[in-house]
């Protein structure tokens, strides 16, 4: 793709869950389309005229199973965080219409247990998950959307703590 056909494509708006246990880990999944190391948190694009924190808890449930009632929303970013497709992936995923994703995300607390959490959804896209300390998820995540993790975990580092 052309650099001034990639510079005039939008950023894909989307909301993230940094979702944090009782023991201040966070959940990680590893993602379902890739055979790589390629774990990240649930984390999906806003519908029309949704607002952030009704996607992400939206999101939540259709990644994980687990329900609105099952989290207490602590905080979010302060900002919108974006990141840009790597080039082999620019015009191949969402159709070719944007050129990565900007993020807002939300820390909740987890006040279930692991049984509550299900990844084989109607829509699965993790194939396996843990819980995980931000280093380690830090780590895992692809190196595109490693600077968004950094980002996300420096906003809201001060919520993930053990209860």
């Amino acid at each position: 793709m052309q650099p001034a056909k990639v510079d005039s494509l939008p950023y894909r708006p989307c909301a993230g869950v940094v979702l944090i246990n009782r023991d201040g880990l966070v959940f990680g999944g590893q993602r379902i389309d890739n055979p790589g190391t390629a774990w990240q948190m649930p984390q999906g694009g806003l519908d029309y005229g949704e607002l952030p924190e009704e996607a992400a808890l939206r999101e939540l449930t259709e990644e994980t199973g687990v329900s609105r009632n099952k989290v207490e929303v602590l905080a979010q970013t302060r900002d919108w965080i974006s990141y840009e497709l790597p080039d082999e992936l620019l015009g191949k995923l969402w159709k070719g219409k944007y050129r990565g994703q900007e993020q807002m995300w939300f820390a909740m607390r987890f006040l279930g247990d692991d049984t509550d959490i299900d990844i084989a959804t109607e829509t699965a896209e993790f194939s396996t998950w843990q819980w995980m300390t931000p280093s380690a998820l830090i780590d895992a995540i692809v190196p595109f959307k490693r600077h968004v993790y950094e980002a996300v975990f420096s906003d809201l580092g001060e919520w993930i703590t053990p209860v």
